[in-house]
């Protein structure tokens, strides 16, 4: 069954952890150099197939007794709010120029870029562990996709206007706090069960 409420807040943390990302920073700059919708669909359909990975790596840990599938899920939040508070502001990403502006060029160049960039990254291990916590799949899923999409859409459409009005360690330090609090009620739901 479908719930808003989980995909909402999935949306809420994964958009707000990826949009510091190098993410943002690789859409704006295959943005700049070629047509936004092959960059677009190539991203897309990238990010697509890492939550694919992610809510199935999610849906395995749920066979895990709940209190010990609490306490890592709770370990694992607090490890990614780690990763954002102390990661270096300064990594960029070389973006490689296909030789034609063809949409199986430029959309093949924006799925390979994310597909190798994102493999692994903090908001697909987050995506993992949102599977896991929510037990729900297809909300969580819905969510993160969404929100991948969105900092996709706004990094190859505007991402310097939006940074000019929104100072990336604020967002970076938002999403941290949000990851501390889910990982902290995690951790409590692990011992108070």
């Amino acid at each position: 069954m479908f719930s808003i409420t989980v995909a909402a807040v999935v949306f809420g943390v994964v958009f707000l952890a990826e949009l510091p990302d190098k993410t943002a920073l690789a859409g704006l700059m295959l943005g700049t150099r070629y047509r936004a919708s092959y960059v677009f669909v190539g991203v897309a359909a990238a990010f697509l197939l890492h939550v694919g990975l992610a809510i199935a790596a999610g849906s395995v840990l749920t066979l895990l007794p709940h209190r010990l599938l609490q306490a890592i899920v709770g370990a694992l939040f607090l490890g990614g709010a780690a990763m954002l508070l102390f990661k270096k502001d300064d990594e960029e990403e070389e973006v490689h120029k296909p030789a034609d502006q063809s949409f199986w060029k430029v959309s093949g160049a924006g799925f390979m870029l994310i597909l190798v960039a994102e493999f692994g990254d903090l908001t697909q291990i987050m995506t993992a562990n949102l599977a896991a916590r929510y037990d729900d799949p297809l909300s969580v899923g819905v969510g993160a996709v969404l929100a991948l999409w969105a900092v996709a859409g706004l990094g190859i459409m505007g991402g310097r206007t939006l940074m000019r009005f929104v100072p990336l360690r604020l967002i970076t330090k938002i999403a941290a706090l949000v990851m501390l609090a889910l990982g902290g009620f995690s951790l409590y739901e692990a011992i108070a069960a």
